[in-house]
C-alpha cells in the first residue's frame, strides 16, 4: 500500500472555491466546524463578486489557506494556519468523505507543522477539535500533538517547536523511506539555511532536521550525499545531476543546488527510492536510478 500523501497548495482557483462550498454543505462534514455556513456563504459570495481564475489573496485574510491535494493532485481537503503572536491555530478538513480512514488527515497535519514551525515560526501549535470528533482527535494524537486542556464540548491540543523537532527525529528512527544526512553535510547545511529563505529553504529545514545523521565515513555508498552524481527518472525523462551547495550550481553543467526543490528532495535518499515530488502544478514521480558517484569523504565540500 502507498504510503499516505498529501501536499498543501498554496494557490486557490474557482474550481477549488467550488469544491470547498461542496464540502462545506455536506452536514457530515460540517457538523464539528463552528463557523462552516458563514464560511460557505463568504466563498458564494466571493465567486459571484470576483471573475478572477485565483483567488488565493482573498482566502489568505487573516491566515493562510492551502487546498490539500493527495498524490494525484486532487484536492480532498483543506488547511488554514493563523498565527496570533509566537502561537499558531491549525484547521484541517477532509472535505471529501471517500478519503475519510486513509490517514490522510494525519499527513496534512505533518505538512501544516511543517509551514508553521519552519516557515511561520511559531512557537506552539494549537488545535481546537470538538470533544465528539474522534477521527480528528486520533489524527492529531498519532501525530504526537498534547492534551493542554478541555471543556464537555471541546478539547485544545498543542505541538511546540521543540517538541516537533524531537518527534521528527523520533520518526525518522522508525521510518523505513527515511534520510540520512552525514554529521558534516548537516553542519553545512545549517549554515547554508542561514543565508536562504522561501518555500525551498523551508523543506530543506525540515529534511535536514528528519534525517539520521552519520559518520561522513560510514555513509552506504548508495546514499544521495552532497557532491554525489546521479541518474534519476523524472516521470519517464531521464537526467543526471550533481548534488552540490548554492555558489557551485550550474544548471548548464547538470549542477544541482541543494536549496533547489528538486536538490531538496533527492538529499538522503538511496539508489531506488522513489519521492513524491510536489511542483507548483503538480506532482512529479522521481525516482534515483543509479548513483554514479559519491565523494570518497561524503561531505567534501569546496569553497
Amino acid at each position: 500500500m502507498s504510503k499516505p500523501f498529501i501536499s498543501l497548495s498554496p494557490e486557490i482557483t474557482r474550481a477549488n472555491a467550488l469544491d470547498l462550498m461542496d464540502w462545506l454543505e455536506d452536514e457530515s462534514v460540517v457538523r464539528y466546524l463552528s463557523d462552516s455556513r458563514e464560511v460557505s456563504r463568504f466563498i458564494g459570495q466571493v465567486i459571484d463578486r470576483v471573475q478572477l481564475p485565483v483567488l488565493t489573496h482573498l482566502f489568505n485574510q487573516g491566515g493562510r489557506f492551502f487546498m490539500a491535494c493527495d498524490r494525484h493532485d486532487v484536492p480532498v481537503g483543506f488547511v488554514r494556519l493563523v498565527k496570533t503572536g509566537p502561537d499558531c491555530e491549525i484547521v484541517l478538513v477532509i472535505g471529501n468523505r471517500d478519503n475519510w480512514g486513509r490517514r490522510l488527515g494525519a499527513s496534512a497535519i505533518r505538512e501544516g507543522m511543517k509551514l508553521a514551525f519552519f516557515d511561520m515560526r511559531a512557537e506552539k501549535l494549537v488545535a481546537r477539535i470538538h470533544a465528539d470528533n474522534a477521527r480528528s482527535l486520533q489524527a492529531f494524537v498519532r501525530c504526537d500533538f498534547r492534551l493542554e486542556s478541555e471543556t464537555p464540548t471541546l478539547k485544545s491540543f498543542s505541538m511546540t517547536s521543540q517538541r516537533y523537532l524531537r518527534f521528527l527525529r523520533e520518526s525518522a528512527v522508525d521510518d523505513p523511506t527515511g534520510i540520512y544526512i552525514t554529521e558534516i553535510d548537516h553542519a553545512r547545511l545549517r549554515s547554508v539555511l542561514a543565508l536562504e529563505q522561501g518555500g525551498a529553504a523551508v523543506d530543506l529545514e525540515h529534511e535536514i532536521e528528519r534525517a539520521m545523521l552519520v559518520d561522513a565515513q560510514q555513509v552506504a555508498r548508495n546514499v544521495v550525499t552532497m557532491n554525489s552524481r546521479a541518474r534519476l527518472l523524472l516521470d519517464d525523462e531521464a537526467v543526471e545531476v550533481a548534488l552540490v551547495y548554492p555558489q557551485d550550481a550550474d544548471a548548464s553543467a547538470g549542477k544541482l543546488s541543494v536549496c533547489s526543490e528538486l536538490g531538496t528532495a533527492i538529499l538522503g535518499y538511496k539508489e531506488g527510492d522513489a519521492i513524491d515530488w510536489r511542483i507548483p502544478d503538480r506532482t512529479r514521480r522521481i525516482s534515483i536510478e543509479k548513483l554514479l558517484y559519491q565523494p570518497e569523504a561524503a561531505g567534501d565540500f569546496h569553497l
